[in-house]
């Protein structure tokens, strides 16, 4: 079957519903997506389930359907692809969806992979391409294709490092399935590429090496900019007015900060090298962005005492200093 961009399709994968993952409509606003995102990420995220299997995968799937939706050039392909899609046949790719496969390459569709973190479907899809062939004009001397994929990688994983257990088969070839094991270091990047040499396609001219492309998954509290965290940390009015010390996240521990008095909404705090390491060596920052949350309601004693404060207050709104 060939698809409107040309992308040859010898197989079906199996559709994913990235709506039903989050629990949302089709009609979903993006701070809808954005809320159950965060609320079922945090019910199976790995440190609160303890790495029991099937809550990881779940918090891979809830990851993986955050990835598309949240941004709006894939979750426009995505909704696209999905009008064009039937069971057992599979689906063809919009118009402009940029081409899966040239001359001298594959689509990310001939590799199943195994341990990445992404679904067949994504891959084949959103995924990364193939790097391509290697040195070699002909194909009497080609050498072995560099394969390339995505790997999802936490916050966690990129504060401790870890070792990854990953497969790969060739669907084209119904090449056994190969097993690697890959450290994924401290510090690594996102958009980093881990390679391993020599576990790509076996060419008559050599063997090409697996790039695994770095993608960091999404976390229900935590923003990464640069290295950087970012959270945020709501704030009593009583507080940001007087002072106090607060307890606040970072990855794997709590910290006392000090709010001082005076503290507007939308205040930054920076707690340095508290965020993510950056290789070896250097480390970023955590900035907790404050958000000074009022009262939606109040009793009667609550509403007499802001009486009180109203008529004994010399605060001005705009004038004051």
């Amino acid at each position: 079957m060939v698809c409107g961009c040309g992308v040859l399709l010898s197989f079906v994968v199996e559709y994913k519903d990235y709506y039903k993952s989050l629990g949302v409509a089709k009609s979903a606003s993006k701070e809808n997506i954005r809320s159950s995102f965060r609320r079922l990420a945090r019910q199976y995220h790995p440190d609160v389930t303890g790495n029991e299997p099937k809550a990881e995968e779940r918090f891979k799937e809830i990851n993986e359907a955050y990835e598309v939706l949240s941004d709006p050039e894939k979750r426009r392909k995505y909704d696209a692809l999905g009008n064009r899609w039937s069971p057992g046949r599979g689906g063809t790719a919009p118009r402009g969806w940029p081409g899966r496969a040239s001359h001298g390459r594959r689509n990310d569709g001939d590799f199943d992979f195994g341990g990445t973190g992404f679904s067949d479907f994504f891959e084949q899809y959103f995924g990364s391409e193939h790097a391509g062939f290697g040195k070699g004009t002909s194909q009497s001397n080609a050498r072995g294709m560099d394969v390339e994929a995505d790997i999802m990688v936490t916050l966690e994983e990129v504060a401790r490092g870890s070792v990854r257990a990953i497969t790969v088969r060739n669907r084209e070839s119904h090449a056994m399935t190969k097993q690697f094991k890959i450290k994924v270091p401290k510090g690594v990047l996102d958009g980093q590429k881990l390679r391993l040499t020599g576990k790509g396609e076996v060419g008559l001219g050599g063997v090409g090496d697996l790039y695994l492309r770095v993608k960091y998954a999404s976390h229900p509290d935590f923003r990464v900019t640069d290295g950087h965290l970012h959270v945020e940390t709501s704030v009593a009015p009583w507080d940001a007015v007087l002072g106090a010390c607060l307890s606040s996240r970072t990855l794997g521990s709590v910290v006392q900060v000090r709010i001082p008095p005076g503290t507007q909404s939308g205040q930054i705090l920076r707690l340095k090298s508290k965020g993510l390491p950056q290789g070896n060596t250097q480390l970023g920052d955590l900035y907790i962005h404050l958000k000074v949350l009022l009262p939606k309601s109040l009793n009667q004693e609550e509403k007499r005492q802001w009486e009180v404060l109203r008529d004994v207050s010399s605060f001005v709104p705009g004038n004051d200093t």
